[in-house]
């Protein structure tokens, strides 16, 4: 039953998920932690950083490691950990591909037309909304602690983000870099 559940949740979220992995992480934290409990916030916080750090898209890995995580929470053994993997990456790529398939042609032909360029106009503000709401998501005491049970942690880890967030922004420095910066400076400062 898990496996199926599985399959549709990821191919819905694969079907409505515009804007990319960013985008998708608060519709698979909305099903996997809200409405099916079959993750902890702590276990999909740990899911975020995991997938962000290996190579590959982050709603994909998201989903590889949801669907893993899911099935062995669930009480089953490694094999049918892959397995649930398995399902649920390919149940969040398979609309894309569906769909990619399907409008290649019509799109190249209509791309120019009014109607196209309005419908682009009109998905923008949502994906950059569904971005936001996946940052704001990620900004909880599993990742900035709080003032009252840590002070330290939560105003480093207020500061490391804003330094992060100005020095891509307005100096311009690589996000790579960035990233390491603030991991270093976490580092030292936190341990």
């Amino acid at each position: 039953m898990i496996f199926l559940q599985l399959f549709i949740t990821f191919f819905e979220i694969g079907l409505f998920g515009f804007g990319g992995g960013y985008a998708m992480i608060s519709l698979i934290q909305a099903q996997v932690v809200t409405h099916y409990h079959w993750l902890s916030i702590s276990e999909f916080t740990n899911i975020i950083a995991v997938s962000q750090m290996t190579p590959g898209p982050i709603g994909i890995n998201s989903a590889t490691y949801c669907g893993y995580t899911a099935v062995r929470d669930a009480g089953y053994g490694t094999t049918m950990g892959m397995a649930g993997s398995a399902i649920s990456t390919v149940a969040l790529v398979l609309p894309s591909l569906i769909l990619m398939i399907l409008i290649s042609k019509m799109f190249m032909k209509y791309m120019h037309t009014v109607v196209v360029e309005n419908i682009f106009s009109g998905l923008r503000p949502a994906i950059v909304g569904l971005i936001a709401a996946a940052a704001l998501l990620l900004m909880n005491r599993e990742n900035f602690s709080s003032p009252s049970i840590n002070p330290w942690t939560f105003w480093i880890s207020i500061y490391l983000f804003l330094a992060t967030f100005i020095g891509v922004k307005t100096f311009r420095i690589s996000p790579i870099r960035m990233i390491l910066y603030a991991g270093i400076a976490g580092m030292l400062l936190l341990y």
